[in-house]
Parts: structure tokens; C-alpha cells; sequence
């Protein structure tokens, strides 16, 4: 059900909702709202108007999307939680909107002056007067409260161009329907279910705090060579702390501490660190430096080692610098159907660590059938955490609708995690937060599956979990296939004695 408080709202609202969709105007004003919450028993509620902006930042026509509703004046009132709000802010950016998201304050009376300046001091950044009232009463419902904002500080109130902006604000009203609409069709949410083990692995916490604790020991800036990690989150975080990610070892200082990444580097990079003399860190994780050390002893048995991996990832381009011309990339089954190497009898293979275990059995298959004398790795190059997260995946991506993994997209082992899903029959989408969901993929859908790559810090699981909750999800529970106990120490430069 879509509340809409005065007649002008609705009317423009009714314009942007599909034919038959839930609207019902309730008057202006909390006694109004307090009435007609009484008598909706509709699943889920939204409130949407226009409304009065408290910050300075906002303008005419932007769109508030309530993070929380509050009611102004109320002495221990609790706030009316809106969980699903990013979501919806993404659905209506998209439409080409100005949203931001924060607290809505609902107060007895249209506010302006030195009112407005007292709520604008809590926090709240537009004020109306019925959406606390309106969903006061929702008992755990989904909620949503998305207001258009008319008059805006510093400008008087009681003014004639009130009007007008009043009126821009109405003509705003009706692109807010269809991101509304998608909020409603996905609040058949019921239930969350958690892939275990998620998030980050050893390695990653590894290189993370190689570089925070270089940090600590030696000031910003610390020089890191590509990303640490392949997650935008944990770049941002560490960049507002003094780190300073460069492609190439010409972009760093000379005498500045540099870090290489987890996913490793080509000798020829160490070779070009040393001939500067920069004081190098290497935060390469263990798992990786194994597949290097295993293609140099490959190769110095007179072997052709072949790699399976994706070209372009670093990881890709650190081992293939081992051994230049011994070495040979195989990206696919194709890729090993065309292979040719100087002496079928002397092969050997090595695997990109964050692989698919069933896209590398394919291309293993293959290497097997052409040179029977193919050797390899006396254990699995996939890294555990790869392993264990796509085979938890797969079980829960067998009992819900819609898969969402957590993860940027040049992360190979989040990419991973969504091919697994789509081969077992289930949709599934990498987004970097959860204001990246797209509210259109969970239509209709009942149980949600949830996980998180290897780069991809824990909070964002829980922030996606919380959002959730604004669609009905109410119920989450973990499924767990492993637990993780894995631990790398740290390098002997920043290793506390």
C-alpha cells in the first residue's frame, strides 16, 4: 500500500504507478496519517509526498529516501527503522533522480525558521508531517518512505516562490512510481541464507594488514604496486589512511616503502625494486608464491608448463614472468584443444589459484587426453578458500531463488562465485554493496542466498543482510560446509619481535 497525504501527491503519484496499484490518499497532517494507518493491513507500506528540506545541501526537486522516520518532539520515541532504503535510492538514481538518503523527522506542524535549524541539529535531513504516524503502526512490515523535497534552507517559508517550488517538487512525484513498484514486487523476501565459509580468506587478511601496519610503522605515504586486494571497498578504506596504489614501480619515489600485492609479481619487478633500492614489503600471498616456485622447478626439468588462468589478472602475469619461454597461457577448453609444446612427454600444469574447480576440470580433461604424460602440482594450486566458498555456494544456491555475492568485478574468485551459481540453474548477480542491487532481480523471489568473495570485507554481508530485512527477509540463517582456521604469518619487515 502507497500512502500518499494530499490530494495534489497522489494524483501526481497515481501517474507514475502501473494500472491497479495500491494508493491510498490519507489528509494532511498526523491525526489524518494516525487514522488511516489504523485501517491498512496491507503487507507492506510506503509513504511518499513532498516534503521540507533542513540541510543546505539539498535542493528543489532532489529525492529524500528515509534511512530512518523519527517523530519530532517525542521524548524516548524510538525511530521507525527503513532498512531497504539503499535500495531503493539505487532504483531511483537510476532513473536520473538526485537521492540522498538520512533520517526524515515528522513534526506536528510545518516547520521553518529557527525550527527548522533545531531538527536539522539532530541529524534529520527533511521533515513532513504524517510519514511517522503512517508507519508507526507497520509491526514489522516492509516500509518505505521516499519524499521530493519543495522548500529548502536558507529561503523563507512563507514566501510566493514556495509555490512554485512546491510545484516542482509535485512534477518530480510521478518517477518515483516505478522504483516503487520494484520495491513492492520484491518484498515476498522471507529468507536469507548465508554461504559459509564467505568473505575474507588468510591471504587477504594477510596483505591487509601488511599494509596497515606499514602504515603504523612507517607514516603515509606507503606505496603499494596495483591493488592490495581486488575489492573497491578495502582500496578506499586503506587510500583515506595514506596508502598510494600505482601501476608501475616508475610512479613510486625513490626511498619510499613500497608493497607488492597479494596477487604477486614477476621477478622482473622485484629485479627493477631492487635496482632502485626501494625498501620492498611483499604482502604476496603464500598459496601464490607456491604455483611460482612451482613453475620455476617444472621448468627446470626441461618442462613446458602450461597455465590455466584468465590473461590479464595479475596473479596470471606474476607467474608467467617465472619462467618466460618456458611457460604458456591456456585459458580454456578451446585453448587446450589448440595447445602445441616442443615435447608432448615433458608438460607440466599449474592453475590460476582463484579458478572454478569444475571450469578447470574441463580444461584438465582436455590437457590429459593430448599429453598423457602431463604433470602436476603434488596438491591443488585453487586455493582453499576459493574451494570452500564455491562448494558452499552450491549448496545454498540449490534452495534459494536468487544468489547475491558480494564483490567487486575485477575480483577472479567473486566472478567465480556467480558462474558456479548460473551453471547450477540459479541467478546470480556480483555487485560491490548493496546499493548496487537491483531491486528487479528479486521479484517474486522467497529465499535470498548470500555470499561474499575472499577480498570482500564481512561488513558487507551485513549490510546487505540488514537491507534485506526491509523486503520481509525477517529470517536468516547460515549454512555452513567448512570451517576455516587457516593462518599466514607476516613478512620479517613488519613482524613485531
Amino acid at each position: 500500500m502507497l500512502f500518499a497525504p494530499m490530494r495534489a501527491e497522489a494524483i501526481a503519484l497515481r501517474r507514475g504507478l502501473p494500472p491497479g496499484a495500491p494508493l491510498r490518499r490519507t489528509g494532511r497532517g498526523p491525526a489524518r496519517a494516525t487514522v488511516a494507518a489504523g485501517r491498512s493491513d496491507a503487507a507492506a507500506l510506503a509513504v511518499a509526498g513532498i516534503a521540507g528540506g533542513l540541510v543546505p545541501t539539498l535542493r528543489t526537486g532532489d529525492v529524500v529516501v528515509a534511512t530512518e522516520v523519527r517523530r519530532a518532539g517525542v521524548v524516548g520515541g524510538a525511530p521507525v527503522p527503513c532498512p531497504a532504503a539503499p535500495m531503493i535510492a539505487a532504483a531511483l538514481r537510476r532513473r536520473g533522480l538526485t537521492v540522498h538518503l538520512g533520517p526524515v523527522v515528522t513534526s506536528r506542524r510545518i516547520v521553518d525558521g529557527a525550527d527548522r535549524t533545531r531538527l536539522a541539529a539532530t541529524g534529520a535531513i527533511a521533515v513532513d508531517t504524517e510519514s511517522a504516524a503512517l508507519l508507526a503502526g507497520a509491526a514489522g512490515r516492509p516500509i518505505a518512505c521516499v519524499r521530493v523535497v519543495a522548500d529548502v534552507p536558507p529561503h523563507p517559508l512563507y514566501r510566493p516562490a514556495t509555490l512554485g517550488r512546491v510545484i516542482a517538487a509535485l512534477r518530480v512525484l510521478p518517477r518515483l512510481g516505478p522504483a516503487l513498484s520494484e520495491w513492492a514486487a520484491a518484498t515476498t523476501a522471507r529468507q536469507v541464507v548465508l554461504a559459509a565459509p564467505r568473505s575474507f580468506c588468510a591471504g587477504v587478511e594477510r596483505a591487509i594488514s601488511v599494509v596497515e601496519q606499514a602504515l603504523d610503522r612507517h607514516g603515509p605515504p606507503v606505496y603499494v604496486r596495483k591493488q592490495i586486494v581486488h575489492n573497491l571497498h578495502v582500496i578506499a578504506d586503506l587510500q583515506r589512511r595514506g596508502a598510494v596504489f600505482v601501476d608501475e614501480l616508475t610512479e613510486i619515489p625513490d626511498g619510499a616503502t613500497t608493497v607488492f600485492s597479494a596477487h604477486g609479481v614477476a621477478p622482473a619487478v622485484r629485479a627493477a625494486a631492487a635496482d632502485r633500492g626501494l625498501p620492498v614489503i611483499d604482502a604476496t600471498c603464500p598459496l601464490v608464491t607456491k604455483v611460482h616456485s612451482e613453475a620455476r622447478r617444472f621448468a627446470g626439468r626441461g618442462n613446458t608448463v602450461l597455465l590455466i588462468g584468465h590473461a590479464g589478472h595479475e596473479e596470471t602475469e606474476g607467474t608467467l614472468g617465472e619462467v618466460p619461454g618456458r611457460i604458456a597461457l591456456v585459458e580454456s577448453v578451446g585453448d587446450a584443444e589448440r595447445i602445441e609444446v616442443a615435447d608432448p612427454d615433458r608438460v607440466s600444469y599449474l592453475v590460476q589459484t582463484t579458478l572454478a574447480v569444475d571450469e578447470v576440470a574441463g580444461v584438465l580433461d582436455v590437457l590429459r587426453r593430448r599429453f598423457p604424460a602431463l604433470t602436476g602440482p603434488s596438491s591443488d594450486d585453487i586455493c582453499y578458500a576459493t574451494t570452500n566458498r564455491q562448494a558452499a555456494l552450491r549448496e545454498v544456491a540449490a534452495v534459494a531463488d536468487v544468489v547475491l555475492v558480494l564483490g567487486s568485478a575485477n575480483s577472479s574468485n567473486s566472478r567465480r562465485l556467480v558462474e558456479v551459481t548460473e551453471r547450477g540453474g540459479t541467478p546470480a548477480y556480483l555487485v560491490d554493496d548493496v546499493e548496487q542491487v537491483d531491486l528487479r532481480w528479486l521479484a517474486g523471489a522467497r529465499t535470498i542466498g548470500v555470499t561474499a568473495g575472499a577480498s570482500a570485507p564481512p561488513w558487507l554481508v551485513d549490510q546487505t543482510v540488514a537491507a534485506l530485512a526491509g523486503l520481509g527477509a525477517d529470517a536468516v540463517r547460515e549454512h555452513s560446509t567448512r570451517t576455516e582456521d587457516v593462518h599466514f604469518t607476516l613478512p620479517k619487515e613488519i613482524r613485531t619481535p
